[in-house]
């Protein structure tokens, strides 16, 4: 059963508070309690979900070794016995059955209610969330000022080591190429003994493995998994290590800011550290997670090997020269090829994250995106650490996403320097669209093909070579096809065509060329609708265009304008009279209805009803 999502409680913290009393007297003195519960029943265990601190006066306590036993099988992680009114001591047949199952037992003085036990628990409970809470929130705000750095995705993986105490890096999540023929050096790769140019050398920036948890104590490391540049001596920390790359790397910079070295790769947007050179030793720690957290991150110290041999904590040959960055004391070699699986099961349309162990220490996988996951080995796993790595996993992920530069950066270029649309667009023909609507532009630029947009508020202009057809949630104007040199033109086209789409409550208008309108000199129409319409303000105008557009209905008009239709017959009266005119008169409508559509381009009016 999976562990409550409240941080567990030490057991030594207990009985380290005076006030309580208690006593340890049997069984291991350190554990964590997730819960309190007390029972006098026989076998409280079906009431029971593992990890608790029960209390129990021993009423019902007649065979200590069966009591025992059925409290160890269903996962107690302590048992505090109450002495007085029914026992006057702990029966000393209990002490030896929770000696024998590992069961920490403790003795609950006269004096200690049990309710004082549990609001105890629960208060220290209470503490270390509030503890885990600050420190989620302080690691969230280190990696967000990481991701603002020059060099954010090495930044931010080396603030999430530092973190986490651990190492993180980004995998591929695709298996790796089928290997070259015995002899033949490929690109990227290189002879024995020496290193790959350039960035086809991945790189691990490193940080120290101490981040407030110490490394579990354990058994000695064996001399022979030390690291193979140990006979150089220890490196500085903040010194660079190439991942997988045979042979001794020269000597590291004597400043690499947080853990990177100079000079950087591409991946995206962001700058990859390349490799410069050896890996720094973390604090000694020893055990089985230190075991598979690998030789740098235990201290030890081991003579180069021959040419050709990777060094410990490289790199598999099927992941040497693919991780693209990293940080932290790097793994040993079966630590990283778990790790890489993990990676390649969070792959699109696959798991989000994955998780597992290995010999003590604790890997996880999360998905970024672009082919690559980020890779967690981390000698424990405390509460809140899969939420610093998820925010991490964001970060990373919109590091590293693909951004439109290529040709749009270019056509973007060419108008702004040339002020000439046909030297940055194709012949076309183009459809301008004006949007009126709360959702989400991008959304919107991605359901009508284009990448061209330019959201201002509720509305938004964009520019598509594609036949623009309704979206839910929008008003769209839609311009007639036009060429580059005629998108001036188009846009008021579409600004008139929205409007009227608003007017209607019509999902799409599009503007049609012909009719009376199409005799008039532009110009000259534009200049006799801002002369007809300069009595009206812009609440006024949209007011009447709405009450033409129904022909004259007020409920309808009302529900256009989201106002109540005495509103309506005010607003109209008011125009009316500031016009001087009869608006029942069919030709007046007529003119007016011209005017409207011919009215030059402004600002969007203020909301109708304000």
């Amino acid at each position: 059963m999976e562990a409550p999502p409240t941080p567990p409680v030490a057991l030594g913290a207990l009985l380290r508070d005076r006030e309580l009393g208690l006593a340890h007297r049997a069984g291991p003195a350190e554990t964590e309690v997730h819960g309190v519960h007390a029972s006098e029943m026989a076998d409280p265990s079906p009431y029971l979900l593992g990890g608790e601190l029960l209390l129990t006066a021993g009423a019902a306590l007649t065979d200590a070794q069966a009591y025992v036993a059925r409290l160890a099988e269903a996962g107690v992680a302590a048992l505090g016995f109450g002495v007085a009114p029914v026992h006057e001591v702990v029966p000393p047949g209990l002490a030896e059955a929770c000696d024998r199952y590992g069961l920490p037992l403790l003795e609950v003085p006269p004096g200690t209610p049990f309710t004082a036990v549990a609001r105890a628990v629960w208060r220290l409970m209470a503490e270390a969330r509030t503890r885990e809470l600050r420190r989620v929130t302080e690691a969230q705000q280190s990696l967000a000022a990481a991701a603002a750095r020059p060099d954010p995705v090495p930044a931010v993986l080396s603030r999430l080591a530092a973190t986490l105490g651990g190492w993180a890096a980004l995998l591929p999540t695709t298996p790796a190429p089928a290997p070259a023929a015995p002899g033949l050096v490929t690109p990227g790769s290189a002879a024995p003994g020496t290193s790959p140019p350039g960035p086809a050398a991945p790189v691990a920036a490193h940080t120290p493995a101490a981040s407030g948890r110490p490394q579990p104590p354990g058994n000695p490391a064996p001399a022979d998994a030390a690291p193979a540049d140990a006979a150089q001596g220890p490196a500085a920390p903040g010194s660079a290590h190439p991942l997988g790359v045979p042979g001794t790397a020269a000597p590291a910079p004597a400043a690499a800011p947080r853990g990177v070295g100079p000079g950087s790769a591409d991946l995206g947007s962001a700058r990859l550290p390349r490799a410069t050179g050896t890996a720094s030793l973390a604090p000694a720690g020893q055990g089985p997670a230190s075991a598979a957290l690998g030789p740098a991150a235990r201290g030890s110290a081991q003579p180069s090997g021959a040419a050709g041999t990777a060094p410990a904590g490289a790199a598999p040959p099927d992941l040497a020269g693919r991780v693209q960055a990293s940080a932290g004391a790097p793994p040993g070699a079966e630590a990283f090829a778990a790790v890489a699986a993990l990676a390649r099961r969070v792959a699109p349309g696959a798991a989000a994250t994955a998780t597992d162990t290995l010999g003590g220490a604790q890997l996880a996988a999360y998905a970024v995106g672009g082919g690559h996951a980020l890779a967690l080995v981390t000698p424990s796993r405390a509460p809140g650490d899969h939420t610093v790595a998820s925010v991490a996993a964001v970060l990373l992920t919109l590091l590293t996403a693909h951004r439109p530069a290529g040709a749009e950066a270019a056509a973007l270029t060419r108008l702004l320097l040339d002020a000439d649309p046909s030297a940055a667009l194709p012949a076309g023909p183009w459809h301008v669209v004006l949007a009126h609507g709360p959702g989400d532009p991008q959304a919107l630029a991605a359901a009508l093909g284009t990448v061209l947009l330019d959201p201002r508020g509720e509305r938004v202009r964009l520019l598509t070579d594609r036949e623009p057809a309704p979206q839910p949630g929008w008003r769209l104007g839609v311009s007639a096809p036009a060429g580059p040199g005629e998108l001036p033109a188009a846009a008021a086209q579409a600004r008139r065509a929205l409007r009227r789409a608003e007017a209607a409550r019509t999902p799409l208008v599009r503007h049609t060329d012909g009719g009376l309108g199409s005799l008039l000199d532009p110009a000259e129409a534009r200049a006799h609708a801002e002369a007809l319409l300069a009595p009206l303000g812009p609440v006024l105008r949209e007011t009447l265009r709405a009450w033409l557009a129904h022909h004259g209905s007020w409920d309808r008009t009302a529900a256009a304008l989201a106002v109540h239709r005495n509103t309506v017959r005010q607003r109209i009266a008011r125009a009316a009279t500031l016009l001087g005119t009869d608006l029942d008169d069919p030709d007046t409508r007529m003119e007016l209805w011209f005017a409207l559509r011919w009215e030059a381009p402004a600002d969007p009016p203020p909301v109708p009803g304000t």
